[in-house]
């Protein structure tokens, strides 16, 4: 199972970053849990300057901007 953190305030980017990672992980067949961290403190301590930012596993894969599905894909499955 991924752990799967969305970082950002909860706007529609964020949003559709948690729904572009449920959908990876769907057809991946990968179990995720997926948490969505609002606070900007939290946020800053992983060096994220501008959202969403995207953490697999404790590693930080991806800030600024909506990923790639196919780069979500491969964070998902590795």
């Amino acid at each position: 199972m991924r752990n799967v953190k969305v970082l950002g305030p909860g706007c529609k980017r964020c949003d559709a970053a948690v729904q572009m990672v449920k959908d990876a992980a769907a057809q991946a067949g990968v179990e995720v849990t997926i948490e969505k961290v609002t606070d900007y403190a939290e946020i800053a301590g992983y060096g994220i300057a501008s959202t969403p930012g995207l953490v697999v596993d404790g590693k930080v894969v991806h800030a600024s901007g909506l990923p790639k599905a196919a780069d979500i894909a491969r964070w998902i499955a590795a």
